[in-house]
């Protein structure tokens, strides 16, 4: 199967974790055809250790959230779709009594019983130092991603990859990190050497690899840049504006609830879906991807 030959249709759904079921805040998931390639992608961001639910009490958000209904959640889906990728966008870290006895061991552990499969770095991964990281990686079963930190003077050199690929079902999926500024928001003496690359020029030369080198047929973003701001700090949406060939930026930072994916225009005025699904594990994002294979098209059609 030639790559980078396939039409994608797109729907999309994000599922709401509370009270023990599952309800859509948004699905229009539309009918294809039947040699159609399915791929769902499964995402969180800015989880921040939130084990358990929260309390039946909660003023908020009363009985939602919490790791087992997210594992429940993620085995279901699976079941219906086995070419199922499960991601992070960052800030798993720091947030709960969970974090501050344990460092992350449990987070990680978690999230590796779960079946991720790749999740970026946030600002709060730093929180209790670089060295910290490096030390709960080790219960990862999963691939920490970024592409615009610079880590060959760090413990982290070798450990975080700036891309990772995965082939489902004969689609090719590639997948990158991107990490937001950490002077002025992140203590130096806890990133120590870590160098910050501009995320767009890192992204244009990460994607031409993964669509020319790779042979991708989708490529996704992990960004934990924010979703939006003004003035000229970048963020997702200006990330999707000034590059182009990247099918879905999955955010975090910002803890941004998105009842449906955004729909940016990218250089070659093409549609980039950037989706953002809160924070604290109360949300799960779902992506399904519907690919069929074409002879000669190249064409992306999104139906939201």
């Amino acid at each position: 199967m030639k790559r980078r030959n396939f039409i994608k249709k797109t729907g999309v759904a994000s599922s709401v974790l509370g009270f023990g079921s599952f309800s859509l805040l948004n699905s229009s998931l539309t009918k294809v055809e039947e040699d159609a390639k399915q791929i769902t992608i499964l995402h969180t961001n800015d989880v921040h250790s939130h084990i358990e639910a929260f309390s039946n009490t909660h003023a908020k958000y009363p009985g939602r959230g919490g790791a087992a209904r997210r594992y429940a959640y993620i085995n279901m889906v699976k079941k219906e779709n086995p070419n199922t990728l499960i991601l992070d966008a960052g800030d798993a870290f720091q947030g709960t009594p969970y974090f501050n006895f344990y460092g992350g061991e449990l987070e990680y552990k978690l999230m590796s019983k779960m079946g991720y499969h790749a999740s970026t770095i946030g600002n709060h991964e730093f929180d209790n130092g670089i060295e910290n990281i490096a030390a709960q990686l080790a219960h990862a079963d999963f691939k920490l991603l970024n592409a615009n930190y610079n880590l060959k003077n760090t413990i982290l050199d070798g450990l975080v990859k700036p891309y990772q690929t995965y082939e489902m079902d004969g689609v090719k999926i590639g997948v990158f990190g991107l990490g937001i500024e950490l002077n002025g928001l992140v203590s130096k003496k806890l990133f120590k050497e870590t160098e910050y690359i501009d995320p767009v020029d890192v992204a244009k030369d990460t994607v031409k690899k993964l669509k020319n080198e790779e042979e991708c047929d989708l490529v996704i973003c992990l960004s934990h840049l924010g979703f939006n701001y003004s003035g000229r700090k970048i963020c997702d949406v200006k990330l999707a504006q000034q590059t182009r060939d990247i099918d879905l930026i999955i955010g975090g930072h910002t803890h941004t609830f998105l009842e449906k994916p955004s729909l940016i225009e990218n250089l070659d005025f093409k549609n980039v879906l950037v989706n953002q699904v809160g924070w604290a594990g109360l949300n799960m994002g779902r992506i399904d991807f519907y690919m069929k294979k074409e002879k000669a098209s190249k064409e992306t059609l999104i139906e939201l």
